[in-house]
């Protein structure tokens, strides 16, 4: 299973202090969200990755002490139910 970031036409990105808020065109939410999920959808938007790729980047990046896959698994879940986030099968 792969993601990518929603289309950017679709997303309203506004950084607030050390909140995000991110409004959502399609569905008319704005979601108010911390990191690291603005860091997951710039990332996403280079391209879509699996669980692996992505937490690959941002460990190198951010130089994460317990990179968990699961956890990120489930905030990828959370945010492709949100629609910020879509599944691909495929690249």
């Amino acid at each position: 299973m792969f993601y990518r970031a929603a289309d950017p036409a679709t997303l309203r990105i506004v950084p607030l202090d050390a909140l995000t808020l991110i409004y959502h065109r399609a569905s008319g939410i704005t979601h108010i969200v911390d990191a690291p999920v603005p860091e997951i959808l710039d990332i996403l938007g280079e391209g879509p990755r699996d669980v692996a790729g992505l937490l690959a980047v941002l460990t190198e990046r951010f130089d994460l002490a317990d990179p968990d896959p699961v956890a990120l698994a489930v905030r990828l879940d959370e945010l492709a139910a949100a629609g910020l986030v879509e599944r691909t099968c495929a690249i």
